[in-house]
């Protein structure tokens, strides 16, 4: 008779606390309860899920399949330990991170001015029309994460190739000294004088006659090339 009573209570006790879904490891780890909420298995005085001899976590009479859901253990819901058949696997572990941010897209503006319209002729000195010219320059390379400016003088044809590669280099070398001076760092900006190895007229001049109408067919080759490279 007594046996038989022992065997009735230990049916109820299990009726009412239930055992979890698929037999779990003896050694699995503790799982740690948030209290806040309705919790729907047995814990202890640590807040930790009370497992049976095999490692099934012991339901309590409020256990449903929503409440082991919404209780919390860490970061994931209690049943991704103890009712892993119960709930979706994808939340049960951590979101994927973000995507890193696209990378700046570089930018390069090549910009051809008139050396004509920045210095007087054969002069490597600015003229305020360049000046201002260069102030716009300027500004736009500070909407920009600059990272160099590079500055290259051209001349025309008229006069000795160490002549014109001397006045190539003096206004590249200008064109840098006053972006500088409106704030761009010396050491983001290059400079190269070409001289005139690189005209950009051809032929077309080639049966001008006088000096003054020459000069004025070669006024294309007369120019500062800067390249501003940077990341919006």
């Amino acid at each position: 008779m007594i046996k038989q009573t022992k065997k009735q209570l230990l049916l109820v006790a299990a009726a009412m606390l239930g055992f979890a879904g698929v037999a779990a490891p003896v050694a699995a780890q503790d799982v740690v309860v948030d209290r806040s909420g309705v919790v729907p298995y047995v814990i202890d005085a640590r807040n930790v899920v009370a497992r049976s001899g095999t490692g099934l976590c012991w339901r309590t009479g409020f256990w449903s399949p929503a409440a082991a859901e919404t209780a919390m253990a860490g970061n994931f819901p209690v049943a991704c330990a103890c009712d892993p058949d119960i709930i979706a696997a994808d939340k049960c572990v951590d979101a994927p991170a973000p995507a890193p941010a696209p990378a700046p897209t570089p930018t390069a503006d090549k910009v051809r001015l008139s050396a004509d319209a920045l210095f007087d002729f054969d002069r490597a000195v600015l003229r305020p029309a360049g000046m201002e010219r260069l102030n716009q320059l300027a500004e736009q390379a500070k909407a920009l994460n600059l990272e160099v400016i590079l500055a290259v003088g051209h001349t025309d044809r008229i006069g000795s190739d160490a002549y014109n590669q001397a006045l190539s280099e003096r206004r590249a070398e200008a064109v840098k000294a006053y972006l500088v001076s409106r704030g761009i760092e010396a050491n983001r900006i290059y400079t190269e004088g070409k001289g005139k190895t690189q005209p950009v007229t051809g032929t077309q001049c080639d049966n001008v006659r006088g000096r003054t109408a020459l000069i004025d067919c070669l006024q294309p080759d007369r120019r500062v090339e800067v390249e501003v490279i940077g990341t919006r």
